[in-house]
């Protein structure tokens, strides 16, 4: 750090959140989207509702939404919003899913830590999901994983 910068959630009294009270109230949006990379043929299955476990992409939403809701109790020092609504999205492609999840909020802070905690979430159980037709012989994933995690846009309105 140069000269005259200090650190925003940590002082010499030790940690904290940052004060955001004084700043205005505004409506708030964040996007952001990520990748699920999986077998072609485990990509059919989802698509023809046959694997297993259940409607994979219905449940990966589900978790998705919990994370955003949650975001300020897995993240540290993460404010707890007013969040106002959440859009999970998914884009089946041949050999990936695109994930992009929309959240918007009432409040003084970005809800870009939301959106990412959401996508990042619903990848998981997505994984989690598929887990049994992506392993190979030896129990392992070689062509599953996840990439791209990104804020695509985070603006006032």
């Amino acid at each position: 750090m140069s000269s005259g910068e200090e650190f925003t959630h940590l002082t010499e009294d030790g940690v904290h959140m940052v004060e955001v009270g004084k700043k205005p109230e505004q409506i708030r949006k964040a996007v952001a989207s990520g990748n699920i990379f999986l077998k072609e043929s485990t990509i059919s299955k989802i698509e023809n509702s046959e694997i297993k476990k259940g409607n994979v992409l219905t449940t990966a939403q589900i978790a998705g939404i919990q994370a955003v809701k949650n975001t300020s109790q897995i993240i540290p020092l993460c404010h707890p919003l007013h969040i106002t609504g959440i859009e999970i999205e998914f884009e089946t492609n041949k050999d990936y899913i695109n994930c992009i999840v929309s959240v918007n909020s009432k409040g003084q802070t970005g809800v870009e830590m939301e959106a990412i905690t959401g996508c990042s979430v619903a990848l998981l159980t997505i994984w989690d999901m598929v887990k049994a037709v992506e392993k190979d012989e030896n129990g392992q994933y070689p062509d599953t994983n996840i990439s791209n995690i990104e804020v695509l846009k985070k603006e006032k309105i």
